[in-house]
């Protein structure tokens, strides 16, 4: 559902882009751009980037991709397009190895006029989320389900909040699968880690407390958003919470973004205007949860609680 309130500014300039990025060179190079923009901010600010990856690519990854693929996975067309400046999008190497330092880069200035630009700003903006959480939930969640659980930042996040309860990541790419569970190894953290699409999982119904989802729903189009929180409500028992971390399209940080900076965001993520334009007020309560709470975690990202309703 899309919402009729969407500023005819940013929708203007929306379309002046998406105009600009169907002329595949430009697009090319504002993905190169904003690829390079990412490593060198990673590296001025003592993110390794280059060698976290070097010292990723000399691990068994073909021996780990085994471990978690479920070759019976489908994977949708929305999924096989090119994100984050990666041709073959999260169903790559070069995508699970680089998106530690990418989240650390990328997040790195969400409160630069607090703390400066630092890499700490990826775990404020997890904690954040977690800190709401604690507060708003009713309950205390003994099995919880992280959807799109990319390389387990997330889930790791999670896990440690609610260290008691029994934790299982979602995520369609078997590449980012096989860092988490690489990860939860050097851990000695047991997680269940599972290789499917979010909006048919094929989990057992009403087997989880709390469904959560960080930054994902911006890389969905609406159709598939919606489907994701019917599958939700169909995992949750009665009374369990769906929760989301995600960019907030009503913050005066993409309100006021620089048209240059917005194109460069733009080109790395195909379905953003999708997701500024979803009507999550109205979705979940379409799909059998209450009327979502809607908070702010940091100056540009909103989390949205919702409970399933019995």
């Amino acid at each position: 559902m899309t919402n009729a309130s969407l500023p005819s500014k940013a929708g203007f300039r929306s379309s002046l882009i998406n105009g600009i990025l169907g002329i595949k060179p430009i697009a090319d190079f504002a993905k190169h751009k904003a690829r390079n923009m990412m490593i060198n901010r990673a590296e001025k600010i003592g993110v390794a980037w280059r060698d976290n990856v070097r010292q990723l690519r000399a691990h068994d990854w073909e021996t780990a991709l085994n471990q978690v693929q479920n070759p019976q996975t489908a994977y949708p067309d929305y999924y096989t397009v090119s994100f984050h400046a990666y041709e073959t999008g999260n169903l790559s190497w070069d995508a699970a190895l680089e998106v530690e330092s990418a989240a650390h880069a990328v997040h790195a200035t969400i409160w630069k006029d607090t703390d400066g630009i630092s890499p700490k700003g990826d775990a404020r903006l997890r904690q954040s989320y977690h800190d709401i959480l604690k507060k708003e939930l009713d309950i205390e969640p003994k099995a919880i389900l992280d959807v799109g659980c990319s390389v387990g930042m997330s889930t790791f996040a999670m896990q440690h909040n609610y260290p008691e309860a029994k934790m299982t990541g979602l995520d369609l790419s078997p590449y980012y699968l096989a860092v988490a569970n690489y990860r939860s190894q050097q851990r000695q953290t047991p997680i269940q880690w599972v290789h499917a699409a979010a909006e048919k999982s094929g989990l057992a119904d009403g087997s989880f407390d709390l469904v959560s989802s960080f930054l994902m729903f911006h890389e969905l189009p609406q159709v598939a958003a919606e489907e994701i929180i019917e599958e939700a409500h169909r995992l949750l028992r009665p009374g369990g919470y769906m929760t989301l971390m995600d960019m907030n399209p009503r913050s005066e940080a993409y309100k006021k973004m620089p048209p240059y900076v917005f194109t460069l965001l733009k080109s790395t993520e195909p379905y953003l205007d999708q997701y500024f334009t979803l009507d999550l007020e109205s979705v979940f309560p379409q799909k059998g949860f209450s009327s979502p709470k809607i908070i702010p975690t940091s100056p540009r990202h909103r989390a949205i609680i919702a409970q399933r309703l019995a």
